[in-house]
């Protein structure tokens, strides 16, 4: 018995089967393909992941600081005869500092540190001490004869020259109104002291806006509340319009070309860029309708038209997902076409279409065209006074806020705008983590 091909009724030879398990050329070059797309699928994820480690360091980095301010603490005791004195003065405030600016020396010749200072030294290190230290004790006049600890926030370069980033070398030999070369070694002396250090700057989080002349002070607390009454009006416009029109067009709409003309227009909108949608509510929310400028409700309008289209294409979605066979067998047993989408069709589409919604809420939060071109950076922002006001009344959102400092020259406030980044994203997390929660919660199998 031997390998060679027996001959066919024609006389040529049988071709050898080769064996299934040997791989031929063809096989080998079509393995050698697939190895060389996992391989560049591999290298795109982790290019990816790379470039997000990268942007989430930048942000951490730039960003934490602002999180971070130095503040002096000095343990103050006015009697009542000091009290009495200052008040009868005809400059209460100079008279206050004074009396801190000895306190201070004090402190420092405690601690083993004698050097001269004035009221112009103290003004540039911590600002308006004597009006602060004014307000407290008139706002609680039993602490008089009592010691207390202020804790006093250091100016910006103060702050800015302890965390490394501000030094001799960006002063002049003159110096400036805010800062001179002398000031450095006062704040070293109250640094060696253990009269400076770092605390977690509440401010930021809580404060407002103060402008180009007060850096440090500056926080984001009113912008985060604008960007709340915003969410507010997209919320409970955006969600009731877009499913409605949504239920409409998938369950009850004729199929014929105005509901397709309906159908392209909505997918377009949705393409069409935020700036456009900022255009529209410049020219008919105020132009048109003499809404206020820069408020809450004319954002979340402009926000409302923005998301609608994601709400709508998210929602159609879900109510696809849901097998025909549901429609089918409702409609069986006797129930209307409205019972079947409402008992039946929506609540088993309720977590797609909740998903959709805080996706396009999400969006919007951090929309800035928008905002722009309906003036909410125009001004300093501030708390109102009720949530009505705070919807009629200008205020800002934070995407606005963020740009605002972002486009100021000092360094102080790029450092905000840093972590104005953070904050959006952590409210941005939430959201994520609430709309996973909600599709868990309200998820059915069928």
């Amino acid at each position: 018995m031997t390998d060679a091909s027996m001959p066919t009724a024609t006389g040529t030879p049988e071709r050898k089967v080769k064996s299934l398990t040997e791989i031929d050329a063809r096989t080998a070059k079509r393995n050698a393909a697939e190895k060389r797309f996992k391989l560049y699928g591999m290298a795109a994820v982790v290019t990816g992941l790379l470039f997000l480690v990268m942007l989430v360091t930048a942000i951490l980095t730039n960003g934490l600081p602002a999180f971070k301010r130095a503040v002096v603490e000095v343990e103050f005791t006015l009697t009542q005869d000091q009290f009495d004195a200052a008040e009868s003065k005809l400059l209460k405030t100079a008279e206050y500092n004074t009396l801190f600016i000895t306190a201070l020396s004090e402190t420092l010749r405690e601690r083993g540190i004698d050097r001269e200072f004035d009221a112009a030294a103290v003004d540039r290190l911590l600002g308006s001490v004597g009006g602060t230290i004014r307000a407290f004790y008139r706002e609680n006049p039993d602490q008089i004869d009592q010691p207390v600890a202020f804790e006093l926030a250091a100016s910006s370069r103060v702050d800015r020259y302890l965390k490394g980033t501000f030094g001799r070398d960006d002063v002049t030999e003159e110096g400036n109104r805010f800062f001179i070369n002398a000031d450095f070694d006062l704040v070293d002396d109250m640094r060696d002291a253990g009269l400076i250090r770092s605390a977690f700057n509440w401010v930021f989080l809580t404060g407002v806006d103060t402008g180009v002349d007060n850096p440090g002070g500056a926080g984001i607390g009113a912008s985060v509340l604008g960007s709340f009454l915003m969410m507010f009006v997209v919320l409970i416009l955006a969600l009731p319009i877009g499913v409605a029109a949504s239920i409409y067009l998938e369950e009850f709409a004729p199929k014929n070309r105005f509901t397709d003309l309906i159908e392209v227009n909505i997918s377009n909108l949705a393409a069409v860029p935020s700036i456009v949608f900022g255009i529209l509510g410049l020219a008919v929310f105020i132009q048109f309708m003499h809404l206020p400028q820069s408020a809450p409700l004319v954002g979340g309008l402009v926000l409302t038209l923005m998301t609608l289209p994601t709400i709508i294409i998210s929602t159609r979605a879900s109510l696809k997902a849901v097998p025909p066979s549901i429609r089918g067998a409702a409609l069986g047993i006797g129930a209307s076409k409205m019972q079947t989408v409402f008992h039946h069709v929506l609540p088993l589409a309720m977590p797609g279409i909740l998903t959709g919604t805080i996706i396009g809420l999400a969006q919007a939060l951090g929309e800035t065209a928008p905002l722009l071109l309906i003036g909410m950076v125009g001004f300093v922002a501030r708390y109102p006074d009720s949530f009505v006001g705070g919807l009629e009344g200008p205020n800002s959102a934070m995407p606005a806020q963020i740009y605002n400092w972002a486009a100021r020259s000092d360094a102080v406030f790029t450092e905000k705008a840093w972590g104005g980044i953070i904050v959006l994203l952590v409210f941005l997390l939430a959201m994520n983590l609430v709309a996973i929660l909600l599709r868990r919660k309200f998820e059915r199998r069928w």
